[in-house]
């Protein structure tokens, strides 16, 4: 086990293992890394074990914007018989819908839209626009603009108290800023230091620039329209949801793969083996997912997650 980053920010030796789950996702497979791998570092070694160890010709991968990065799109592309479904990151999809050719006002009923790009050549990119999604970001942007005017506000009246020992113009700079990284609204206000004086202003034009892409997400995907049409695309990606959810069985209170009373690689191995086993044999059972069992399964899932535990 080695130091890594952690997302429960804990300092702490950690592993890394990474799950590869058939279509329904049901969990077929585990490997465990060194705390310090990064998650895309271990698509190539996946993808071996798919055509060395199953014996799988033709295979799709799907995977989140983080784990199929554009460097390890490039490492694919070079195989043969391998497709890919992801997704861009922001500023690729800032990129390719201001291309002169995309319209963000021809999206059919479903939310969808097919496009190509310059930048992505040979692939297949599809648009989808969520209402919600855009609705939940405006909201949660103007809450965010609200807090970091009512922060600079504050200061510029701290500013107008402070007549013996006046404010100064690096401290006024130091305040707000602390004020426009803690909301990350540093690119959407305008800020005028000048003779201990603060003025502040919303940056309106990038507001309106950004809010246009709100509830817009582009995925990418190597395959045709004959093989996988636009909804399936979608259904795809979105199937990752699946993952997510074996992950959280796996990792949370049901089979508890942590913490890790183990020290020697083999057992550590042996011990994220056994924990992978048990979410298969709870995807079998009769409930309708991992993340809302039944109270009669998750008595079952929890006799199991004392398997692990002993």
């Amino acid at each position: 086990m080695q130091r890594g980053y952690s997302r429960d920010d804990a300092k702490l030796p950690q592993i890394v293992y990474g799950v590869v789950t058939n279509r329904e996702g049901c969990p077929i497979s585990v490997d465990v890394y060194e705390g310090n791998t990064a998650d895309s570092a271990t698509v190539m070694g996946q993808v071996e074990k798919l055509r060395d160890h199953f014996g799988i010709d033709r295979v799709v991968l799907v995977g989140d914007r983080g784990m199929l990065t554009s460097t390890k799109i490039g490492k694919l592309k070079e195989l043969e018989g391998l497709g890919w479904v992801s997704a861009l990151r922001s500023p690729q999809i800032r990129k390719v819908l201001a291309e002169p050719n995309h319209q963000l006002g021809l999206f059919d009923e479903s939310g969808l839209m097919e496009i190509e790009s310059v930048e992505f050549p040979g692939e297949r990119l599809v648009a989808c626009l969520n209402p919600v999604l855009r609705e939940r970001r405006r909201h949660e942007r103007e809450k965010l603009l609200q807090k970091t005017e009512e922060g600079l506000s504050k200061i510029v009246q701290e500013a107008g108290r402070r007549k013996k020992k006046p404010l100064s113009d690096v401290e006024l700079g130091d305040k707000s800023g602390r004020i426009l990284d803690k909301y990350k609204m540093r690119k959407h206000f305008e800020i005028k230091i000048e003779g201990g004086r603060l003025e502040y202003a919303r940056r309106e034009e990038n507001i309106l620039e950004e809010e246009k892409l709100d509830g817009i997400y582009v995925l990418r995907t190597s395959e045709s329209s004959t093989d996988l049409k636009t909804t399936e695309v979608v259904r795809t990606y979105k199937s990752l949801s699946q993952v997510e959810e074996a992950f959280r069985c796996i990792k949370g209170i049901d089979l508890s793969i942590r913490p890790i009373h183990h020290h020697l690689e083999t057992r550590v191995r042996a011990h994220v083996f056994d924990t992978r086993k048990q979410p298969s044999i709870c995807y079998r059972l009769p409930f309708p997912s991992l993340s809302n069992p039944s109270p009669q399964t998750r008595g079952i899932i929890a006799e199991v997650g004392k398997n692990n535990r002993t």
